[in-house]
């Protein structure tokens, strides 16, 4: 799944998108790129649990397509 956070803009930022991630599933792959301000992540578990845990971390996602 790819995700564009808007408000991602710093390595403190990508580390507690990280972190947020890997709440919700410890053997996600996550690929940030902070440039693009865009997180790709490769998991089992359902887009909703990772947009619901960055929105309650204060970085609200938006699903980009495959």
């Amino acid at each position: 799944m790819n995700l564009y956070i808007e408000n991602m803009t710093c390595g403190g930022c990508a580390r507690s998108v990280t972190a947020a991630i890997k709440d919700v599933d410890p053997a996600a792959t996550v690929a940030i790129d902070l440039a693009g301000k865009r997180v790709h992540i490769e998991s089992a578990q359902p887009a909703e649990r990772f947009t619901a845990a960055l929105d309650d971390a204060g970085f609200p996602p938006q699903v980009e397509p495959a």
